[in-house]
């Protein structure tokens, strides 16, 4: 499979909406190097996102995801999944918009809670109603995903294989990608 047109693909959603793990099923099946925003953060600092969250507070950490997310947006052949508040900054949707294919992984509140159960590393939930937390999530960034994005693809609690396989079928029937 080969993607047309764009030289990345850049993978957009809130938290628990499978980003990393299908935009590493996705690199691997169209050959493109896969990269995570937040990842990139914690190596470059050496800290984790959390503590950058809790010793910064989270307009630094606003400013870390921007500055990388604006040296990575530039690479070609990437797929890169970007932390679910990167929309947040019209910079950064500009940048996603202008640079590459956006899509927009959208899971349902019982898939997010799902994923997330057992979850301590996410500084934003922390000691927070989870499930009011994310219907937030949603009434406040569903316009700016859905804004930046040229895909949107419901995600649910199939196995990230099996997700993959509705993903890169839609990409297919959207004509994102040949079967070259």
């Amino acid at each position: 499979m080969k993607l047309r047109q764009y030289a990345s693909i850049f993978l957009v959603g809130p938290m628990a909406s499978g980003k990393t793990t299908l935009g590493k099923l996705l690199a691997k099946r169209l050959g493109l190097q896969f990269l995570d925003t937040d990842h990139e953060i914690e190596k470059t600092t050496g800290v984790s996102v959390r503590l950058i969250f809790e010793v910064e507070g989270e307009p630094a950490f606003r400013d870390r995801e921007s500055k990388t997310l604006e040296t990575l947006s530039h690479q070609p052949g990437l797929v890169l999944a970007t932390g679910g508040g990167a929309v947040l900054r019209l910079e950064n949707r500009q940048a996603l918009a202008t640079r590459g294919l956006v899509i927009y992984l959208k899971p349902d509140i019982e898939t997010q809670l799902k994923r997330t159960a057992d979850d301590r590393k996410r500084p934003l939930l922390q000691n927070v109603d989870r499930r009011a937390f994310f219907q937030e999530l949603q009434r406040t960034r569903d316009p700016l995903y859905q804004e930046v994005a040229d895909v949107t693809v419901s995600v649910d609690n199939r196995p990230g294989k099996k997700m993959i396989e509705a993903v890169l079928a839609r990409l297919q029937r959207q004509e994102w990608i040949t079967a070259e």
